[in-house]
């Protein structure tokens, strides 16, 4: 393990979700609601349109990568790994703050059976290099793929969100932060921070990719061992958004039939999205939040699309494999 990394302990955990009870207004609401941005983004099933970029940058750390692939079913069953990360997430995000922490310690708890050593050398890590789940750098990584991945899908189809929302987008995130397990010590400061620590990772030897994260990637964009079939158009636009380099490493097939179907998605996308339902185009979990608030019973469409983002009807949180 390198010398600046850090693991989350119990003691580390447990001072976060004193800290985030402490600042959660109504436990019945959540720890964001509805005059949040993080509600206002995460409601949009336009994060979709960032799943495959956010699962990639991911596999691009080496720690990650080994994990999901000696301790997850991502090889066999990509959407359930799917199922199991917007359940977490969305219901961190959307839940109460009884549900947000069971989220939170679910995921703590998973997070300390994963451990390990990197069977190859791989970017700035040496083979036998050791990786487990609750490292700082690692958790922080895939929050930020979360993070940013989420933004650059919203703004794919709606109108970007201003400076100020950015900031309070990125501002709100930081509590998300603290219940994937990171300390505010090792965030960054603002907005223009964070596009600083994305754009140092993207060009440092602590992502690289080798022959296995590369065959997770492609599995994943082809959606093998799933019933759910990945259209052409949505790995040309995943493509489209990776960086450069990781787009070679990861050899992604981004020629001109991929970019031109990039470029037709674009442009058809933001008219499609705009002129869907509310029903359709806002995500099972925040329709099951609002009628949560309004006292009212969950409706038969919003369960179904809980099953769609998070493999169950409820966001009743339930333990899933990794």
């Amino acid at each position: 393990m390198r010398a600046d990394t850090q693991s989350v302990s119990r003691v580390d955990i447990e001072r976060l979700w004193d800290s985030i009870r402490d600042q959660t207004a109504d436990p019945q609401v959540g720890i964001f609601g509805p005059s949040s941005i993080s509600w206002k983004v995460n409601r949009e099933s336009a994060l979709f349109l960032g799943a495959g970029r956010a699962a990639l940058l991911q596999l691009a750390h080496p720690g990650v990568a080994a994990s999901l692939d000696r301790y997850s079913n991502l090889r066999n069953d990509p959407l359930a790994r799917f199922h199991n990360t917007f359940r977490v997430v969305f219901t961190m995000i959307f839940g109460t703050l009884q549900q947000a922490l069971a989220a939170s310690r679910y995921l703590y708890q998973l997070h300390t059976r994963i451990k390990g050593e990197l069977p190859e050398s791989v970017g700035g890590y040496p083979q036998g290099s050791p990786y487990e789940a609750n490292e700082v750098n690692a958790l922080l990584w895939v929050y930020a793929t979360l993070i940013e991945s989420a933004l650059l899908a919203y703004d794919s189809v709606l109108p970007p969100l201003s400076p100020t929302e950015r900031e309070a987008y990125y501002t709100e995130s930081k509590t998300l932060a603290a219940l994937f397990g990171i300390p505010p010590a090792a965030m960054p400061g603002d907005w223009a921070g964070f596009e600083a620590y994305n754009r140092a990772m993207l060009t440092s030897d602590m992502l690289g990719v080798n022959t296995l994260s590369r065959e997770m990637a492609h599995r994943v964009l082809h959606g093998r061992g799933s019933w759910v079939p990945v259209p052409d158009w949505y790995r040309a636009l995943t493509a489209a958004s990776m960086p450069e380099r990781l787009c070679s490493e990861f050899a992604l097939e981004y020629g001109k039939r991929e970019e031109n179907a990039a470029a037709r998605a674009r442009l058809r996308l933001p008219k499609i999205y705009r002129r869907a339902p509310a029903v359709l185009r806002f995500v099972g979990p925040y329709q099951e939040a609002n009628a949560r608030l309004l006292a009212r019973r969950v409706n038969l469409l919003t369960l179904t699309s809980n099953r769609f983002w998070m493999g169950q009807p409820r966001m009743m949180f339930a333990e899933p494999e990794l």
